[in-house]
């Protein structure tokens, strides 16, 4: 009976080896608290790829709960609201990560942006050239 017991946890352990191994690539779907902890971030298709748009504050933004882009560089864009907008575009998976495009509505910049899941965290990072800056996001209830 000890073999018997032995065997069947062998077989669990094993089991759960791919799933383990396929933690870095769970969905990147749903949403997201960003690390400053002042906005919630929902990612969710659009078209052929994923996007990430605020869906709430837990922090209102200088101008309130009305804050508009005023950060943009494009004078067109700046009355868009904050509240809905999508900061994350275009991702699309390549193996373990999602590539694509971030923007910061603090600075009015936009960065090539890579996302990768680790259990319930999101590292976000956004890149110029060779040089990427992370955070770490969790996800949202």
């Amino acid at each position: 009976m000890g073999l018997r017991v032995f065997l069947t946890g062998v077989a669990i352990a094993t089991a759960a080896i791919p799933a383990a191994a396929a933690a870095p690539n769970a969905s990147i779907e749903g949403r997201w608290q960003t690390e400053a902890r002042d906005a919630v971030v929902e990612i969710a298709p659009c078209g052929q790829s994923l996007c990430g748009r605020i869906v709430r504050f837990l922090k209102p933004p200088p101008g309130g709960i009305d804050q508009r882009d005023v950060k943009n560089p494009d004078a067109k864009l700046r009355g868009r609201r904050l509240l809905g907008l999508s900061v994350l575009t275009g991702f699309a998976r390549d193996g373990d990560e999602w590539r694509g495009r971030i923007y910061d509505p603090k600075s009015g910049k936009d960065y090539r942006s890579v996302l990768e899941t680790h259990g319930s965290r999101l590292t976000v990072k956004g890149c110029i050239g060779p040089f990427c800056k992370s955070q770490s996001w969790t996800r949202a209830g």
